[in-house]
């Protein structure tokens, strides 16, 4: 009697990982209030985290990470388009995404979560470009990767729509415009 009464217990708590370890949320549009004030939210263990709620209930936390060095490149793009590599991480500009030559600059942040910032600030693409995070150096975590448009203080503004290569321990997420980036779960 009681090993079915752990057994079924431990099935009931698969269960309830399977199910938040599967959902997502497709909505690209921002999850948190545009001001700079944070707002408290209920983490998966019901803590006070900071972690943004989206509209489905899902959280959306940085993924903790051992610190990456500081990198910068700077890169002159225009409308035959190309690639920008910093650190571990890249961005893939297509063809015809700008209409003219831009000088690019992409930095990897140093800190405990992975993060990139491009320049020049609010630049925007024609067609999106792919960003691709690497987060092999970060925590163990089997929740679904994304990748998150951040204000500079690392608060999320916009959960992007994100395929996480879980066997690369990369992430890859189109853009339309320059600012700072980071990965979550």
């Amino acid at each position: 009697m009681k090993w079915s009464r752990r057994f079924t217990t431990l099935a009931l708590v698969f269960a309830l990982a399977a199910g938040l370890s599967c959902t997502t949320s497709d909505s690209t549009a921002p999850l948190a209030p545009s001001s700079e004030q944070e707002t408290p939210s209920f983490g998966l263990i019901g803590d006070l985290t900071g972690a943004v709620v989206g509209t489905l209930g899902s959280v959306t936390d940085l993924l903790t990470c051992s610190p990456q060095q500081y990198a910068m490149t700077t890169q002159t793009i225009g409308p035959s388009g190309g690639v920008i590599a910093v650190g571990r991480h890249s961005l893939v500009i297509p063809r015809n995404a700008l209409p003219r030559k831009v000088t690019i600059t992409a930095e990897q942040i140093r800190g405990s979560t992975n993060s990139v910032r491009f320049s020049p600030e609010g630049l925007r693409f024609e067609q999106p470009a792919a960003l691709t995070m690497n987060y092999e150096n970060c925590a163990l975590v089997l929740l679904q990767k994304k990748i998150v448009f951040t204000s500079e203080k690392l608060k999320v503004l916009e959960v992007l729509r994100s395929l996480d290569l879980f066997r690369s321990k990369a992430v890859t997420a189109p853009i339309d415009h320059f600012s700072r980036y980071a990965v979550a779960y």
